[in-house]
């Protein structure tokens, strides 16, 4: 992971770092949890099935908050890649988290800071600004691996 100092806003670098960071760490938890056999509990959210399913929402959600911020700053597509399917993301995930961290260094790095202030509605109903975009997608893969991280425990409590 390079250092990325060529950022004009050193708050989307530090957010583009610590989601590198955390989303490889979900990586290594979810990788875990596949190998202990874990199961999810059961609810009706379709993104937790199965491990499968859960990994393919996080690893789309990263794709998704990128492309998201992207198209409100009108800047071009980061040509980010659709995630694998369920089926296929236990094998693809590890080479889809390196291309998604690679796409992810890139799009923000000329962008002014006070840009970073703007506000839009995201896909789901909720305005955000870009900058706090940027930190509930370095809180999503914390949020699925501490969730992981207890069920691997033997915590079966929905978190």
């Amino acid at each position: 992971m390079s250092l990325l100092e060529h950022y004009r806003y050193g708050g989307a670098r530090a957010l583009v770092l610590l989601h590198d960071h955390h989303l490889r760490s979900y990586l290594v938890i979810w990788q875990q949890a596949n190998a202990a056999g874990v199961t999810l509990p059961e609810t009706n959210n379709s993104n937790y099935a199965s491990l499968e399913t859960l990994h393919h929402h996080v690893l789309a959600s990263a794709r998704g908050y990128m492309n998201w911020i992207c198209e409100n700053l009108q800047l071009p597509d980061p040509q980010i890649n659709e995630a694998p399917d369920s089926e296929s993301i236990g094998n693809e995930g590890k080479a889809y988290v390196e291309h998604i961290l690679e796409r992810w260094r890139l799009p923000l790095a000329d962008t002014e800071p006070q840009r970073f202030r703007e506000i839009y509605t995201s896909t789901w109903g909720i305005e955000f600004s870009i900058d706090s975009m940027l930190e509930h997608a370095v809180m999503h893969p914390i949020r699925h691996e501490f969730q992981l991280g207890n069920l691997i425990a033997g915590d079966q409590r929905q978190s």
